[in-house]
């Protein structure tokens, strides 16, 4: 399913409105529309978020925005067709804590750049301590969207195996099992309950996933 350039103001919360309109307003045009929306929920509201977007990244030092309306303006670059250039971006927001900037994280996390998993694992050096503001974040995104997290953990597997088994051939030492272990937990301190695991918690090469 297709987006539209205006479709974009949709992936974030309706108090962002104003912010995203003047991001795209520099934005350059899309060579095509966004693709493929993904719908979460950020706190009580409902997100759709494009899964590609196609827009040429801005020129270096573009001063006219916001801290916030550039941590938008990263987070929609995060989306980008290009891998390198949602890498780029997405270390620009990775230790956010801002409830709106999880899910782009969290997406990245089920997509198949090797980088992009250090990156957010680097990016969340806060998540292992529970009284974080990140933890709690991210636990409550989890706890809000409990089917996009199964399929993005699904996601991080299928990718494991298919390009690196080879360099881990057991699944509990691939870094996404990692980053997945710690999102996790932090479910698990939002809903004061284990939260179910939809991956191996180590897998090697002969048993399959």
């Amino acid at each position: 399913m297709a987006m539209t350039d205006g479709d974009l103001v949709a992936a974030f919360p309706d108090q962002l409105a104003h912010d995203v309109r003047a991001v795209l307003a520099v934005m350059p045009e899309a060579r095509n529309a966004p693709a493929s929306p993904f719908s979460v929920y950020v706190g009580d509201e409902s997100v759709a978020i494009p899964y590609r977007i196609y827009q040429d990244e801005l020129p270096v030092g573009v001063c006219s925005l916001t801290v916030v309306q550039q941590a938008i303006l990263h987070c929609l670059y995060s989306r980008h067709c290009d891998g390198l250039v949602r890498q780029r971006h997405l270390e620009q927001i990775a230790s956010s804590d801002e409830l709106w900037v999880v899910p782009f994280v969290v997406q990245l996390a089920g997509e198949y750049v090797l980088e992009i998993l250090e990156s957010i694992q680097h990016g969340l050096s806060d998540l292992p301590s529970k009284r974080s503001t990140q933890r709690l974040a991210y636990g409550d995104f989890i706890a809000r969207n409990p089917g996009f997290f199964a399929r993005t953990e699904r996601r991080v597997v299928s990718y494991w195996s298919c390009n690196y088994r080879w360099k881990f051939p057991i699944f509990g030492t691939y870094p996404g099992c990692h980053l997945l272990e710690l999102l996790r937990a932090a479910a698990s301190d939002r809903t004061g309950r284990p939260w179910p695991r939809h991956t191996p918690a180590g897998l090697t090469a002969e048993t399959g996933p």
